[in-house]
């Protein structure tokens, strides 16, 4: 018996818990509730699949890296020189290079060239630099100036110009 008492005393106690404490919040999501309509966009169509023949693999893969061969009995042809020992920043593409300054000994300009690993390097006219044979032209006080060998997917080989100007104060401290 004092258990069931006590069960209703607490029972009482509970309800006694549950006034009108929140009825602020109540009153506000019923009033906001009242100007919504409930529509929902349709979805978008979904269009049929069309499948798509792939009529190229004859061709080479271009994000393959192709292997460099000589062109065979040569003929005056436009070609890299594949036995030629390779210098060091010739393993950097030409755009991860920068000139940062020159110096001049005996009549002879040298470029200053700072690879990606903060490495510095003294080239000069008939230096080999980038990943395109490129073999220094000029080098003058304001930029660095090569020639590119470049292949084209069927092999032939055209030689592009490129530059490489002096970094100014504000972009050598990048």
């Amino acid at each position: 018996m004092k258990r069931k008492a006590c069960t209703l005393l607490l029972g009482l106690l509970l309800t006694g818990c549950g006034g009108e404490e929140f009825q602020d919040i109540k009153d506000f999501i019923k009033e906001s509730e009242q100007g919504l309509k409930g529509r929902v966009e349709p979805l978008p169509e979904v269009k049929p699949y069309e499948p798509f023949n792939y009529n190229a693999f004859d061709l080479p893969d271009p994000f393959k890296p192709r292997k460099i061969e000589p062109v065979k009995g040569g003929g005056g042809k436009l070609q890299p020189d594949v036995n030629r020992r390779k210098e060091a920043l010739e393993v950097y593409p030409l755009e991860n290079l920068r000139m940062v300054g020159t110096l001049q000994q005996k009549n002879v300009i040298y470029a200053l060239i700072k690879t990606p690993d903060n490495n510095l390097y003294r080239v000069k006219t008939g230096n080999y630099m980038g990943q395109n044979f490129g073999l220094i032209t000029d080098v003058s006080e304001a930029s660095l100036k090569l020639k590119e060998l470049i292949q084209d997917s069927a092999g032939d080989w055209s030689e592009r110009e490129s530059s490489l100007q002096l970094l100014d104060e504000q972009e050598r401290k990048k």
